[in-house]
């Protein structure tokens, strides 16, 4: 019962499903990744054995799974929130099934079970930008040209264009969650952060924040959201790949931007007007960053 939870004697395997466990029409094969909300596996739908990966809704700081894989409040005190959660990630899942694009996470199912939401989409393969960023061995990552960056990251600009024509902001780009598939082609993931547009203090979700990629507006309790937040988020992933590394925190630079432009740093590897680009699109202030993922796109190609 939730109310005799104790994490010091709860077994630690009750925290994922496990292999071969049964949900809905699809079986677990094993566990992909797993975060403070949420964990994801790759299954396989019984009917025709075509591989999928499914996200289920645990946040294990208010809730936890029995022994027989349903999910329940660790108290009364922690079912409001969990409930709420539980409705705002069936609501994210509606919207993602209605995201139809190439360079978006495709959702092709949702459903409720064991008291808690699955989200079922495409199981893509390829590695992450992050793994690229962070690898030891630079002789085996993805180098890319600049034909190739500019390729790639217009492509997902204009996926994440889709999400912005929707009155939505997807609110956590960052290399972790943007794959990059064979031929380079990118997938943007993740979409746990969604919000609509406006984001008034009503509708407004909890802040899903990421040091280094978030901007300062989003950091703050009344600034206001748009398509500029994602605008600096993308804008810092590319960065980030320049760079080999994670760049200054937004609200750090508030206070004294010590960051070196990537227009000087990287100059005699990339040309003037895609590290402009960067440049632009990680404004501190939200004003002086593209407005629109079109006008980031027109300065990337270099169209004047």
């Amino acid at each position: 019962m939730a109310d005799n939870y104790d994490p010091e004697t709860y077994p630690t395997e009750w925290n994922y499903l496990q292999s071969g466990t049964i949900i809905d029409e699809y079986m677990v094969e094993r566990e992909l990744a797993h975060g403070g909300f949420s964990s994801v596996y790759l299954a396989r739908l019984m009917s025709d054995q075509t591989q999928v990966a499914i996200k289920e809704y645990l946040p294990r700081r208010l809730a936890h799974r029995t022994w027989n894989n349903v999910v329940v409040p660790h108290s009364a005190e922690t079912k409001t929130l969990f409930l709420r959660g539980r409705a705002l990630f069936f609501e994210e899942a509606k919207v993602l099934a209605s995201l139809k694009h190439h360079n978006i996470v495709n959702v092709i199912n949702f459903f409720q079970a064991n008291d808690t939401v699955y989200m079922v989409m495409n199981y893509d393969y390829g590695v992450t930008l992050d793994a690229i960023i962070k690898s030891k061995d630079k002789s085996k990552s993805i180098q890319f040209t600049e034909a190739v960056f500019v390729s790639f990251f217009n492509q997902l600009l204009t996926g994440i264009g889709e999400i912005h024509k929707q009155n939505m902001v997807h609110l956590d780009i960052k290399p972790g969650n943007i794959l990059i598939r064979p031929g380079n082609d990118p997938l943007l993931l993740d979409f746990g952060a969604i919000q609509r547009l406006p984001a008034t203090p009503k509708n407004r979700r909890a802040k899903v924040l990421t040091v280094g990629f978030s901007p300062v507006e989003q950091c703050k309790d009344n600034s206001q959201l748009g398509p500029w937040t994602d605008i600096y988020a993308l804008g810092a992933s590319m960065r980030a790949y320049l760079d080999g590394k994670t760049p200054v925190a937004s609200i750090d630079r508030v206070k004294k931007d010590v960051m070196t432009k990537a227009e000087k740093k990287h100059k005699r590897k990339y040309p003037k007007y895609l590290l402009q680009a960067i440049d632009w699109a990680m404004e501190v202030e939200a004003e002086n960053r593209p407005q629109t993922v079109n006008e980031l796109q027109q300065a990337l190609l270099n169209i004047t």
